[in-house]
């Protein structure tokens, strides 16, 4: 599947990105990913192969990463996740809903309760 944008309210949800035009890797620094380049590579490996759905919450004026959801696939359940910048709670907030509902329409998963506020 290739990745999918969602837009929810104030926020913009779209793949992560390292590449000339937009790097997320800097961002996925301040939340701790390890090997931010490898995260970036694995997530969009991850939705061709549909074992994980990783979406950037953007600033929409700027295309800036300032939180992570995602989705994880284990049967017919989705364990649903994600983390935050430092005072960017309200855009992961913002964006559970949107994403549950991709997740329960395109994808066909039930989303699992409750939501982990963690990097998958």
């Amino acid at each position: 599947m290739q990745p999918v944008e969602i837009n929810a309210g104030t926020w913009y949800l779209r793949s992560l990105r390292a590449d000339d035009r937009i790097t997320d890797v800097p961002a996925l620094s301040l939340l701790g990913v390890d090997s931010p380049a490898d995260y970036v590579e694995a997530a969009n490996s991850d939705w061709d192969a549909e074992t994980r759905f990783v979406w950037a919450i953007c600033i929409p004026t700027t295309g800036e990463l300032i939180a992570l959801i995602g989705v994880t696939p284990d049967g017919s359940s989705g364990r649903l996740w994600g983390q935050a910048r430092d005072g960017y709670d309200e855009a992961l907030d913002a964006a559970i809903g949107p994403v549950s509902r991709f997740a329960e329409g395109a994808l066909n998963l039930t989303v699992a309760e409750p939501f982990s506020r963690s990097i998958g």
